[in-house]
């Protein structure tokens, strides 16, 4: 991993002479492109959350001999996708946080960064809150194509929500191709009038679905391991923040016991709301019952021992949490703030937060008597575009032609 501010070395050719010169000249003669072509993604950080874990997806399954990706993040400490990156051939560098105070020298990191770097074919921005920033310098610096992708449909409350909007202001406008992961995505970030001129082309959150298929045999796995025995086993995966909602979660469950007290629920992710849901458990007298499981690098073998999902956001963009606990068969009651989109099967139900606990327990008891047979979903996810070996054949052209006729839907 690379410091990108100050820069003190020159920029990594990955072996090819003279390939940056190349590519800086990529519509006038593509023929004499070496390949693989190069494209930065930039994150927050390369650690287990919904963004970094879709572009591994795309990442692990993409013909990495005709396309590569970089990481720019913006996280000094090593992330849990790092090593895996690395092996694949990526390269990871490392800019400032930007804290407003800073625009200026965030502004000129980035400059300094793509003025070193100016090899790449693709800049496909997922951090929206400051794309307005690095884009505009990826054409300053002739990057051929820019991307920015929308990822959530919401922001944080206060000061920092407020400036994340005002910087997304006009983004649309600032980069070549606009993506979002939903039509609600797309328009909270980029704005209505951008959605209503069809400037923003919604790309499914692909997944690899395979991972994620019902198996009996690691069901029973997995639930000797986690000591569930018999019992009704009611799961969430997300990260530990306000958006996610785990207090109101914990809430429910409780309910839940009310009428199942054999019932366990087990809580995948990390964060900084992982000590008040902790304390939260305590004082709703069911911390025995609740697994506090921080981030594991196996997710799909926890679904399998689940019985029932439940996703309580605040606002997604469209979470593939959601996705994936469908591919595993599996009963899913979320919030009505989350998009529809995301409902490819009909084992997932909508409930408004304005309801109360009570009320989602007994949905949730009511979707899980109903959804009794568990089975393969794998063909319903794979024909609605959510399966990751396809969209990186997708992505693959998207990439080196800039069209993406095959990527997006609108």
């Amino acid at each position: 991993c690379r410091a990108a501010w100050p820069i003190k070395e020159p920029a990594r050719i990955s072996g090819w002479k003279g390939i940056g010169v190349q590519i800086r000249k990529r519509k006038r003669n593509q023929k004499r492109m070496k390949e693989p072509i190069r494209v930065l993604q930039v994150l927050g950080t390369t650690g287990l959350g919904g963004a970094e874990s879709r572009v591994m997806d795309l990442y692990r399954n993409i013909d990495r001999e005709r396309v590569q990706f970089d990481f720019a993040v913006h996280a000094s400490k090593k992330g849990y996708f790092d090593e895996e990156i690395e092996a694949l051939g990526g390269h990871i560098y490392r800019l400032p946080r930007f804290r407003v105070y800073n625009w200026i020298p965030y502004r000129a990191a980035w400059r300094s960064f793509l003025k070193e770097h100016s090899e790449y074919a693709c800049v496909h921005g997922h951090m929206t809150s400051t794309a307005s920033i690095y884009l505009p310098e990826a054409k300053r610096a002739k990057i051929a194509l820019t991307a920015a992708h929308a990822r959530s449909a919401g922001t944080e409350g206060g000061v920092k929500g407020m400036m994340t909007k005002w910087m997304r202001k006009n983004l649309w406008k600032k980069t070549d191709v606009c993506l979002a992961c939903s039509k609600l995505a797309g328009k909270a970030v980029f704005g209505e009038k951008a959605w209503a001129q069809g400037a923003v082309h919604v790309v499914p959150n692909a997944i690899e679905v395979d991972k994620f298929s019902y198996n009996d045999q690691m069901r029973a796995q997995m639930r000797q391991k986690l000591e569930l025995g018999n019992c009704l086993t009611v799961g969430h995966v997300g990260r530990f923040n306000e958006m996610k909602n785990h207090l109101f979660l914990l809430e429910v469950f409780a309910q839940i016991k009310k009428s199942r007290p054999d019932a366990q629920l087990i809580l995948l992710g990390e964060g900084g709301g992982m000590e008040p849901a902790k304390q939260k458990a305590a004082e709703l007298g069911i911390a025995e019952s609740v697994q506090f499981l921080g981030n594991q690098g196996n997710p799909q073998d926890y679904y399998q021992a689940m019985d029932l999902f439940i996703f309580p956001s605040l606002y997604e963009g469209l979470p593939g949490t959601v996705l994936e606990a469908q591919a595993a068969g599996l009963p899913c009651l979320m919030s009505d703030t989350i998009t529809q989109e995301v409902a490819l099967t009909e084992l997932v139900e909508s409930k408004s937060l304005k309801d109360s606990a009570e009320s989602w327990a007994q949905a949730a008891l009511a979707l899980l008597e109903r959804q009794k047979e568990r089975f393969d979903r794998m063909p319903e996810i794979r024909k609605a575009g959510f399966d990751a070996k396809e969209q990186a054949k997708e992505l693959e052209a998207f990439y080196r032609t800039g069209k993406g006729d095959g990527l997006w839907n609108r």
